[in-house]
């Protein structure tokens, strides 16, 4: 699972560069209509909808915006209508790309993700010719330096985790998406620091990408598609060698 970790450090990369933008507060109060449309406004109830709200908190999006968001999803004042849509692609070198969306109007988002796969070096798949190749997972994502990896790993599984990686800053903990939030309360419990829980498509298997222009392109894409304004999550199946990605950054 090593290709998601990758992807995960470069994605709280971009994050700051994403709120300064701007794109950030909007991206988050669609997932909180989203999640409200599909499964109530309850968020003790909701669990998609919980995640969705500490997300917002935890970006500072202001406590009005998230209770208007909930009330627009759940229809108690009008709004833009959101669906939630998920494109496969390919992308440089062959890898293959899911791009999960919430768009107000279909047709211009299948033309601008489209334009921006074509444009790079990309294509948009047909429905199941990716997806296949994923599998959804919760992560949980531990921060801290100099982390004890054996008891970390006895406190995930003793909680119902399934495995344990290794990242930049920490380690992600993988579970069954259900066991998300009890798996995250314990670890904190625990005294450990979680800087995000979720549930994420990651990659059964990944293509390991050595040519550093091959490495660029992808990243280059993987980028434009997730500031697009529609765009909730990009996920691809490559592993880049952490030398490259260090010479890129410097």
């Amino acid at each position: 699972m090593s290709g998601h970790s990758k992807w995960a450090n470069i994605k709280h990369r971009k994050a700051a560069q994403d709120a300064k933008r701007g794109n950030l507060f909007q991206k988050l109060v669609k997932a909180v209509i989203i999640a409200a449309k599909e499964g109530g406004g309850d968020p003790s109830m909701n669990m998609r909808l919980k995640a969705a709200i500490e997300r917002a908190k935890a970006a500072s999006v202001p406590n009005d915006n998230i209770i208007r968001g909930i009330k627009r999803g759940t229809g108690e004042i009008e709004g833009a209508q959101y669906e939630e849509i998920t494109y496969e692609a390919y992308g440089p070198s062959g890898i293959a790309i899911l791009i999960e969306v919430f768009t107000d109007n279909r047709n211009r988002t299948a033309s601008e993700i489209r334009a921006l796969l074509t444009r790079n070096g990309g294509s948009l798949g047909e429905a199941g010719s990716v997806a296949w190749m994923f599998e959804r997972k919760g992560t949980i994502e531990i921060s801290g330096k100099d982390l004890d990896e054996e008891a970390l790993m006895t406190a995930a599984l003793e909680a119902g985790a399934e495995d344990l990686e290794q990242q930049e800053e920490g380690y992600i903990v993988y579970t069954e998406p259900s066991m998300v939030s009890d798996i995250r309360d314990a670890l904190e419990k625990s005294g450990y620091s979680v800087t995000r829980a979720e549930s994420d498509m990651v990659p059964k298997n990944t293509i390991l990408v050595e040519d550093p222009e091959k490495a660029r392109k992808i990243l280059r894409l993987m980028d434009l598609l997730e500031d697009h304004d529609d765009s909730q999550n990009v996920y691809g199946n490559f592993d880049i060698p952490d030398e490259i990605m260090e010479n890129m950054e410097g």
